[in-house]
Order: C-alpha cells, then sequence, then structure tokens
C-alpha cells in the first residue's frame, strides 16, 4: 500500500490546476479518497473527525451484500438446472459458475452506467465524485429477475442516477432510494420483464454450462402463486434458505441477516428501523392471517420476496429514511405494514415492499418534522411551567 500511495502522490500534480490532466481533477481525488482515508480536516466550525468516512461505510455495505449475492448467483444455477431436471449431475461448482456468468454483466452494465453518469457529472460541474453509487451499483442488479435484458437495465439505471439523484444534488441529498428508483422505472416501463412467470429462471446456455429451456418455459415465484390464488410450492425451508425463485439477491433470508449483522455491529444500520420493518410487517400480516385474508401464515410473508432485504438494506438507508431515533420506530413500522397492506389487497402487485419504501422515503421528512416539533413543544411547556 506505501508503493502505491507514493506512486499516486507522484502523479498527483499532473491533476492539479496546471498540470497537463487537470480536467480530469475529480476522477483522481475519486480513486485517491475510495483507496485512502483523505487527510485533510477541518480548520473552523463544528465537525467530526473520524477515520470512517462516507465511502468507507458505503464500503461496509457493499461487503455485507456480499453474502447475498453470492448466494444468489448459486441459486440462479440452481433454479436452472432444477427445471431442467438435471441437477443431481451438476457440482456446487457448475450451479455457482453458470449464475456467476449470469449476474455478472448485470453487474457490469449497472457500474459501468452509473459510475459513468457520476464521472461525467462530476467533470462537468467541476466537483469531487461522490460515492453514493458504489451501494446503489451493487444494489441494482440483486433486485432484479435474472431474466431482466442488460439494454433495459442500462435505461433504468441511468434514469435513476440522473431522475432520483444528480438532480437533488447528488449523494446525499436524494429523497428517493436510487436502487428502487431503478426498480420502479424497471417495473412501470417493462412489466413484462419484472414481472410474471418467464422472466425468474435463466433459459439459456452460458459458455456450454447450464440448459436451454424449451421457449415459453414458466415459473412463478411463490408470492406470484399467492396473487394467481394456486397453493404454494416452496416450504418454509426453502423460503429461508433462499432457494426459489426471485430477484437475484433477495431470496435468502440467512445470506439477508449475515449481512444485517455486520451492518448492526458496524452502526451503520439502525437496529430500531430494521426491526420496526419486521414488527409492522408481523402485526399486519397476522391481522390478515387472523381475518383469513392470506392464504399462509403471517410468518411466511416477512422471509418471501423482497421483505427482509428490503427491511435490512433499503429501509435502513441513512440517507432517504427518517434520522430521529422516534421517527425510525414510525417510518420502519409504517414499511413493513404498507408492504402486507400491498401485497393482500392488490393482487395484481404481489410484492410491495418496493412501492412501501418509496413511499414511507416521501414522507420521512415529515414524519421528523412532526417528532421534532413535538420534542420542542414538550420543552416548551416543561419551561412554562416552572
Amino acid at each position: 500500500m506505501k508503493a502505491l500511495r507514493k506512486y499516486l502522490d507522484k502523479i498527483k500534480p499532473n491533476f492539479e490546476e496546471g498540470g497537463k490532466l487537470h480536467a480530469f481533477r475529480s476522477v483522481y481525488d475519486g480513486f485517491d479518497t475510495f483507496l485512502f482515508v483523505p487527510n485533510t480536516t477541518s480548520k473552523s466550525g463544528v465537525s467530526i473527525h473520524d477515520a470512517i468516512d462516507s465511502k468507507r461505510i458505503m464500503s461496509f455495505v457493499v461487503i455485507a451484500l456480499i453474502p447475498a449475492l453470492l448466494f444468489g448467483m448459486y441459486n440462479v444455477g440452481y433454479q436452472n438446472y432444477a427445471a431442467a431436471g438435471t441437477l443431481a449431475q451438476a457440482s456446487f461448482f457448475d450451479l455457482f459458475l453458470y449464475g456467476f456468468l449470469a449476474v455478472l454483466p448485470k453487474i457490469l452494465v449497472s457500474y459501468i452506467v452509473g459510475l459513468g453518469i457520476e464521472f461525467a457529472w462530476a467533470q462537468w460541474k467541476g466537483e469531487e465524485i461522490q460515492e453514493g453509487f458504489l451501494v446503489s451499483g451493487i444494489l441494482i442488479p440483486m433486485i432484479v429477475p435474472v431474466g431482466c435484458p442488460l439494454w433495459i437495465l442500462a435505461i433504468a439505471t441511468a434514469f435513476a442516477v440522473i431522475f432520483a439523484k444528480e438532480i437533488f444534488g447528488g449523494t446525499g441529498m436524494n429523497i428517493f432510494n436510487v436502487a428502487l428508483v431503478t426498480r420502479a422505472f424497471l417495473f412501470f416501463s417493462y412489466p413484462q420483464k419484472m414481472s410474471g412467470d418467464s422472466v425468474w429462471v435463466a433459459t439459456d446456455q452460458i459458455f456450454g454450462l447450464g440448459n436451454t429451456l424449451p421457449d415459453g418455459f414458466t415459473m412463478a415465484t411463490p408470492l406470484g402463486e399467492i396473487g394467481a390464488s394456486q397453493p404454494v410450492q416452496a416450504s418454509l425451508c426453502d423460503m429461508v434458505t433462499g432457494l426459489i425463485p426471485g430477484s437475484i439477491g433477495e431470496t435468502s433470508v440467512i445470506a439477508i441477516a449475515l449481512g444485517a449483522l455486520l451492518l448492526l455491529w458496524t452502526g451503520i444500520a439502525s437496529w430500531k428501523t430494521m426491526l420496526s420493518v419486521f414488527v409492522g410487517g408481523g402485526v399486519v400480516a397476522a391481522l390478515f392471517a387472523a381475518g383469513d385474508m392470506t392464504p399462509i401464515p403471517w410468518y411466511e410473508h416477512l422471509v418471501l420476496g423482497g421483505f427482509a432485504f428490503g427491511a435490512v438494506f433499503m429501509a435502513t438507508d441513512p440517507v432517504t429514511s427518517a434520522r430521529t431515533e422516534c421517527g425510525k420506530w414510525v417510518y420502519g413500522f409504517l414499511i413493513g405494514a404498507m408492504a402486507i397492506v400491498i401485497r393482500v389487497k392488490n393482487p395484481g402487485y404481489p410484492e410491495g415492499m418496493m412501492l412501501a419504501i418509496l413511499l414511507m422515503n416521501m414522507f420521512a421528512p415529515l414524519i421528523d418534522y412532526c417528532v421534532v416539533q413535538r420534542n420542542i413543544s414538550k420543552r416548551a411547556k416543561r419551561v412554562a411551567n416552572k
């Protein structure tokens, strides 16, 4: 690392004002501050001096996502081989490598398009490259079906980065989660590529791996089966382990839980928000189950679809979620409750987590405002009574 630090210091004059590459100063600063903690500190004003800056926080979130991503790659291969009836002849390596090759292009497209826009935007404005897309870039391919075409993913990513982030001022200014805006754009612009029964299983061979499935092959997710009033084929064990059709990174509750432990241990995610999402979802799901309005037990709602993934990695987004301590409880509870209401009461949209989080992103500032005003009123009353 010392050699790399010396090399970066050596080429730094080329990117400073007057250097032959000064037009790309923001690019240099972006790589430099990603690889090393900046050694500059503030000279005045209120500030917090800490080695954990936003880039380091984003890096921890990416690490927390790795278990779900790796399992998602394995599950892509598992679903392809299982659908072809050749699972017994395939090794673990065959399943994982097939899934890896199927998912990797989506990760590359997400980062190339998103970071390309980030770099171009920073150059145009003459500012430092912002780091927010480090997380969004890995989240986007994890919340789409494996059958989502790359060109559609590229369009959706570009739309979300520009209209859900950059026009608000960049990282820390956006009011909606960028990855979820990408999914919402895909869902409403290309619904046939984001829902139905034909997008959840990879159907083609990749470099001789996997199986070519028949044209018109379909397989529904458990929530899709519920929406179609069909019996759920998956067991509770399959739902928890994640060996079911679904978006690439959202199926395994165990893998998501590993990421949640890291986020909670490092203090990056709020346990209040995370817990309250499950409480809100569990309470409403139990009410629907008691009223015989849902065909599955209440607890299965919490392990199906994107519920657990959204609770851990989306609802806890520090930029778009509630920031007051009391507000976190309200914010999370309403997300969980709304997600189940959408699932049960809207048969045309059997998921619900995406819309619930985006809706509460919009109301998070209002929740914080109400909490702050309530505290101000209570303090004012205490002062008046003295």
